[in-house]
């Protein structure tokens, strides 16, 4: 599920793509999938997606997937795998018995009962799980640790797996350690991450005690994400199938969208490998570390008290710049590092919104301007590594760096806009200042 998933570009691709998504819907179909509404076609600005051939009016029925044609932990268990799971101790994880099929039906090929799901399914992603290290470096400091972690993950997904995947060698004609490896079991982790539905699921004695609410959806899963979209999605107990109904409708031969939350496009390109462009919800992360280089205290032992008080009263996280100007809590952390040791008797006014001196707001301005200046510097230079390295860029690269420069053209964006609003605000507090001096004189 999601924008930009994987973009096809040449003709003969796209007919194998159609005539992949033919069988697919025979498939489907045979397993009781009837809706007529919706058929794949490649977007300018999305790639693939779904087209509604009617009007879909308000609390009209998008898409109905019966629970036959749901890829769960149930489907795995019920399967040639499902003996070897059960056995196993400890436990697998619903996530591990997925990507364990996944892998298993993709190397069957024709003999794969799933293969039309397989077929269309994309070859690679552009989940930070593939970056190497260079892309990860050009990502914001916020986000690229977190891209180590899911790389991390991964890999110890892999190589704690090893035992299991070992057991199923019964089931191969060759040796296991060439059918699950680290890049298999990457593509099968990040098809699950990016493509599973929400689904609550009854706990088996074969699975371990993780949270099992995974569900593979085919052909609904090629809905993309727009944030301006609202639709209502569940599994209906009553008519057995997986169901999205539309809030506000869609026109004749257009595309239709779902929305996966209001999420930031950290948060999209982190979980599901690309980037909305105008996502209302995005913002831009200030970190501590940025933080403390673009404040101007010099006395380190203060600068160190004023650290640790705002880590002791969790202020230090969820710093953000927005479309609509500096977050509470990042202007909130500037006036409280701000403050002079014999203003320290004030810190509760200023979490009320009370302005503690002229002099204090100003700086507090002053050093949002120069944490605009220097991720917008930040920006500008990942923007000029990226556009040395497509030139030299295989395809897969040339996708990864793609949507990294989605990224940080959207965290540019935001970043202008916050500095003309806090230029503006600098100029309306100068008359203030000027004000105040000549009543001294």
């Amino acid at each position: 599920m999601g924008e930009g998933r994987e973009r096809r570009g040449n003709g003969s691709a796209e007919k194998q793509l159609f005539s992949q998504f033919v069988a697919l819907r025979k498939w489907l179909q045979q397993r009781g999938f009837s809706s007529k509404l919706l058929v794949p076609a490649h977007f300018s600005d999305t790639g693939r997606g779904l087209m509604t051939l009617q009007p879909i009016k308000a609390d009209d029925l998008v898409i109905s997937l019966p629970e036959k044609c749901l890829l769960t932990t149930s489907t795995v268990l019920r399967s040639y795998i499902g003996e070897y799971i059960e056995r196993w101790k400890p436990p697998v994880s619903p996530l591990l018995a997925l990507c364990a099929f996944l892998i298993s039906e993709r190397h069957f090929g024709q003999r794969a009962e799933w293969k039309p799901y397989i077929d269309v399914l994309p070859q690679r992603y552009t989940c930070p799980a593939y970056f190497s290290d260079e892309v990860i470096n050009l990502l914001p400091g916020s986000l690229s640790g977190k891209a180590l972690e899911q790389r991390a993950v991964v890999q110890e997904l892999h190589s704690s797996s090893l035992d299991f995947f070992s057991s199923l060698q019964p089931l191969f004609s060759q040796p296991v350690e060439s059918v699950f490896t680290h890049d298999a079991l990457r593509w099968a982790w990040c098809s699950v991450n990016t493509r599973t539905v929400y689904m609550e699921h009854l706990h088996s004695p074969y699975m371990s005690r993780e949270r099992n609410v995974y569900a593979l959806a085919p052909y609904l899963d090629l809905l993309n994400h727009c944030p301006a979209i609202q639709v209502k999605a569940s599994f209906s107990h009553v008519s057995r199938c997986y169901e999205i109904r539309s809030v506000q409708g869609c026109k004749r031969f257009q595309q239709a969208f779902i929305c996966y939350g209001p999420h930031d496009n950290q948060r999209l390109l982190l979980e599901y490998g690309f980037v909305a462009p105008g996502n209302p919800h995005s913002v831009v992360y200030v970190d501590q570390v940025i933080l403390q280089q673009c404040i101007c205290i010099t006395d380190i032992n203060q600068l160190a008290q004023k650290l640790l008080f705002l880590k002791k009263n969790d202020f230090l996280a969820n710093l953000t710049l927005s479309l609509d100007g500096p977050s509470w809590r990042l202007m909130t952390t500037l006036r409280l590092l701000s403050l002079k040791t014999e203003q320290y008797p004030f810190w509760k006014s200023v979490l009320l919104g009370a302005v503690v001196s002229q002099d204090r707001e100003e700086w507090s301005v002053d050093a949002a301007l120069r944490l605009c200046h220097y991720l917008m510097v930040d920006n500008t230079k990942a923007l000029d590594k990226i556009s040395q390295l497509t030139e030299r860029a295989d395809t897969s690269l040339k996708e990864q760096l793609a949507v990294v420069e989605w990224l940080r053209r959207e965290e540019q964006g935001i970043l202008g806009l916050n500095q003309e609003m806090l230029q503006s605000l600098q100029k309306q507090l100068l008359p203030s200042r000027q004000n105040s001096m000549h009543n001294l004189l």
